[in-house]
């Protein structure tokens, strides 16, 4: 790569190319592509949604977007936005179970098919941290463990620790979001009441806005790792961590509102519905 390179060019170049991620990536498209291929029809809106956070979390992680957020801090706070809340929610929004499990390779689902042990291990498992007070306490405590000046400084010095923060959060996000948007085709997701659910959305807000609007208002840098590091652009540490708590405070508590507008809709529309959506 070269000071010639072209802009655009350059932000596509992964910073620090992951094959996992990759991997990871490209196996959740093909197999989404081969489950409409056999003929299930999820929607434009459900297949757009699906795409987008794919596409988000690609973005985040395997392009130009990932060294900014290692030496600027609110970019950083913008990747674990994209990481935590808003891909996994379009996910998780899309549904796309269904059409994943057509689209899963006829070896594979026989020899799954088999494994009865570990069928019900794994059920039991993702049953137990799907349940809403530890989905919840999750959701927001990694938040707070990544964001402890002390732990957030290794991270970021320490590629394994950098990596294992940013598949957490993208981890986490899809399980959490998983539960919240949850319909009734899912028989192994725990179906909460919309009332549960909507406590929950409203429950995870106020520590994302605690965190948020303390780094925003603080008066002194407490990540100094950046000065370590070094910044991208001139901008002041202050400032630098003031818009990472602004990030933090008002769009990710934001993605609780978006959720509960939309199960409020769902609640609409199963009320004036004969068939209940949930």
């Amino acid at each position: 790569m070269t000071d010639s390179t072209p802009l655009m060019v350059t932000f596509f170049i992964p910073w620090e190319f992951s094959w996992l991620i990759f991997g990871c990536i490209w196996a959740a498209i093909i197999l989404f592509v081969r489950g409409l291929r056999q003929g299930v029809e999820p929607g434009f809106g459900r297949s757009l949604a699906f795409f987008l956070g794919v596409l988000l979390m690609y973005l985040v992680t395997q392009t130009h977007f990932d060294y900014w957020s290692q030496y600027m801090f609110f970019v950083h706070r913008g990747q674990h936005l994209v990481l935590h809340h808003l891909a996994p929610f379009l996910i998780a929004l899309s549904a796309p179970g269904t059409v994943l499990a057509a689209g899963m390779p006829k070896i594979i689902k026989r020899w799954f098919a088999r494994q009865t042990k570990l069928r019900q291990l794994l059920t039991k498992a993702y049953r137990f941290v799907q349940q809403p007070f530890l989905a919840s306490l999750l959701f927001v405590g990694l938040i707070a463990f990544w964001l402890t000046p002390e732990i957030h400084f290794d991270a970021m010095l320490s590629e394994r620790l950098y990596w294992i923060m940013n598949w957490s959060m993208a981890l986490d996000g899809l399980l959490f979001w998983w539960l919240m948007l949850a319909d009734t085709r899912d028989r192994i997701t725990p179906q909460l009441s919309y009332g549960v659910r909507m406590l929950l959305l409203a429950a995870i807000m106020l520590p994302q806005i605690i965190i948020g609007a303390r780094l925003a208002f603080s008066k002194q840098v407490v990540f100094d790792v950046y000065a370590v590091c070094g910044r991208a652009w001139p901008i002041s540490p202050l400032a630098d961590q003031q818009l990472g708590g602004l990030i933090t405070w008002i769009p990710a508590a934001m993605m609780s509102v978006v959720a509960a507008l939309i199960l409020l809709r769902r609640l609409l529309h199963s009320q004036s519905n004969p068939s209940p959506a949930n």
